[in-house]
């Protein structure tokens, strides 16, 4: 299997300490893989560097053999689409204008849209359940509208590549299951290759073929989630003990928190 990503001991810091250090990993062509770790162990960073929104200090990140620091914004943007945590949209846009503006970099001459950009922006409307919104403006929305929004605007741009920092922030339980879902469906009807930032373990473990486990900005392991979430392994990484079994419909490794137990003496009297 081809990779599309190569990183080859990439290190990124924003100032002191480096956020990552030696990072290396291949993406390959077709994948889904999530990225996973505690809170600061450098997720949304490397997906950036990714993205080629953040410039690595050290090493290289290659997409499809070019250096992505030297790939021009719109070549980048018809390979790539990025779903960030949060949006902030400044304008007063409408959902149909923010799906719609996810076709510019398919368009040509003086940019105005045609009959297949408003088809594919309706159509990523529909599959996000927010075509029912497409003349409210983008700050009028919930955060899980917001977020469905975004989406949408990156499925309408049609990529490659995806690249998606905590899909399911802000999202209840079944528009969790049909994000997974649609990038499930996307991954094997066109090939798309989906990496994704998820604080889920679980979710991650059930939809993604493999994972890479970062630990203090450097990974720590790298593999099918079988391979990769142990308990040894989410010790190490996130300091607490869980509990994990078989997902009785996947196999694949279920995690459970144990009961908090309360501690009366941290509480100031």
């Amino acid at each position: 299997m081809d990779a599309c990503y190569q990183l080859r001991d990439v290190g990124f810091r924003y100032a002191q300490p480096w956020v990552l250090e030696g990072c290396s990993l291949d993406v390959n062509d077709g994948e889904v893989l999530g990225i996973v770790g505690a809170n600061g162990s450098g997720k949304t960073s490397l997906l950036k560097l990714m993205a080629g929104l953040l410039r690595p200090q050290k090493g290289l990140v290659r997409l499809h053999g070019s250096d992505v620091a030297t790939l021009p914004p719109l070549e980048m943007a018809r390979l790539v689409a990025l779903v960030p945590q949060e949006s902030q949209v400044l304008f007063p846009f409408t959902v149909g204008e923010l799906v719609l503006m996810g076709r510019f970099v398919h368009q040509r001459g003086w940019g105005w849209e045609s009959g297949e950009d408003l088809r594919i922006a309706r159509h990523a409307m529909r599959i996000m359940e927010v075509d029912h919104l497409a003349t409210r403006t983008f700050q009028a929305l919930s955060g899980g509208e917001r977020h469905r929004t975004v989406i949408a605007r990156a499925l309408a741009q049609h990529t490659p590549i995806l690249l998606l920092d905590e899909p399911t922030a802000f999202l209840d339980l079944k528009h969790q299951i049909e994000i997974f879902g649609i990038l499930k469906d996307l991954n094997r009807a066109r090939q798309v290759t989906v990496v994704l930032v998820s604080h889920d373990l679980n979710l991650a473990s059930q939809h993604c073929d493999r994972l890479l486990l970062l630990h203090e900005g450097k990974p720590y392991r790298t593999g099918p989630p079988r391979d990769v979430l142990t308990v040894e392994h989410l010790r190490v990484t996130y300091g607490c003990d869980v509990l994990i079994d078989a997902h009785p419909m996947t196999g694949t490794p279920r995690i459970t928190l144990p009961r908090a137990e309360a501690r009366p003496h941290l509480i100031p009297q």
